[in-house]
């Protein structure tokens, strides 16, 4: 087994490398990935890579909420539901959820944002979309279980998105990664929205350089992010028409190294439960391996996050509006 220390290294080694590459990319910020083509691509897949592994593998790692996304550690924070907490109290606040609202929760994982803030917003409605069966009935029992009538659950796949009505907020945490194109989504979403509605996007972002994830990149992209991207701050600057820019934020990337480095740390503590569930998954033979890689993503994703201080790659919060009004 190759010490953590030696693995850390590697990946700052494959990170410097991949700025090189983008540095020396004719068109850095604008590969045509990004502004042509389908939708999405290889939606099955990444359902497949994370979101149909086990409920049971997540409730292990993750913090309480199952929020599969970055947290927030400002000063004071000490634990992972701390700053679970604090990352849903801030998108909510840079969301401008109110009571009375219709808010749908596109990509909603577990339900992190919509249980939560069911609760907090008891005259508001949310409709909780993921394209994972496994999520959609873990989100359905939590909310009878904490008698929440506000919430309900839809299946949605981004490369061909049917809505279920129009909306005051439409929230996408960490799902436009899974986007290639994002013109016609986001036209779409525009066109979902109620008078005065806004869309509010948490999005993983490199601060220069927007680039895709193909299986010739390696094992990130073959195992655990097929069809991925990697977009930039300047996502709905100029490539997205269909909408107008309120504001933009920058989270850190820091906040999200810690949030996974305590996700490897609660893997590392339930290693043996762990391996039991996955057992049920891939068999025995392939367990351990893939605890091996699901370690090595997240200490290959906090690398990442933690690059040059968390400057490089960050956590970008979009606050955007119809171009033109609904």
């Amino acid at each position: 087994m190759v010490p953590d220390g030696l693995l850390r290294r590697g990946v700052r080694i494959a990170l410097r490398r991949r700025l090189r590459a983008l540095e020396r990319a004719d068109s850095p910020d604008r590969p045509p990935g990004l502004r042509d083509g389908p939708v999405a691509v290889e939606t099955e897949a990444a359902n497949r890579q994370h979101y149909e592994v086990p409920t049971a593998f997540f409730r292990l790692v993750l913090g309480p909420r199952l929020k599969y996304s970055s947290g927030y550690w400002p000063n004071g924070n000490s634990t992972l539901a701390q700053a679970e907490d604090a990352m849903l109290e801030l998108t909510a606040r840079r969301a401008q959820l109110a009571d009375g609202q219709r808010v749908l929760d596109l990509g909603s994982g577990w339900g992190a944002l919509s249980l939560w803030a069911a609760e907090r917003y008891p005259s508001a409605s949310f409709t909780a979309m993921s394209n994972s069966r496994t999520q959609r009935d873990f989100i359905s029992a939590q909310a009878a279980e904490l008698g929440l009538s506000n919430v309900q659950v839809a299946a949605g796949n981004a490369a061909a998105l049917e809505l279920p009505g129009r909306f005051d907020r439409i929230v996408s945490v960490e799902m436009l990664e899974h986007v290639r194109n994002h013109q016609p989504l986001l036209a779409q979403l525009c066109n979902a929205l109620a008078p005065g509605g806004r869309i509010f996007v948490h999005v993983f972002s490199h601060h220069r350089y927007a680039y895709t994830f193909e299986p010739e990149d390696g094992w990130m992209a073959r195992w655990f992010f097929s069809g991925g991207t990697m977009p930039n701050l300047r996502l709905f600057d100029d490539r997205v028409p269909a909408v107008r820019t309120i504001d933009r934020q920058v989270v850190n990337g820091s906040h999200y190294a810690r949030t996974l480095r305590s996700w490897l740390g609660n893997l590392d503590r339930h290693r043996e439960a762990v391996r039991d569930v996955l057992r049920g998954v891939y068999g025995d033979g392939r367990a351990a391996l893939w605890i091996a890689r699901w370690r090595l993503f997240f200490i290959a994703c906090e690398e990442l996050f933690a690059y040059r201080g968390g400057r490089e790659w960050v956590v970008a919060h979009h606050l955007l509006e119809p171009a033109r009004p609904t």
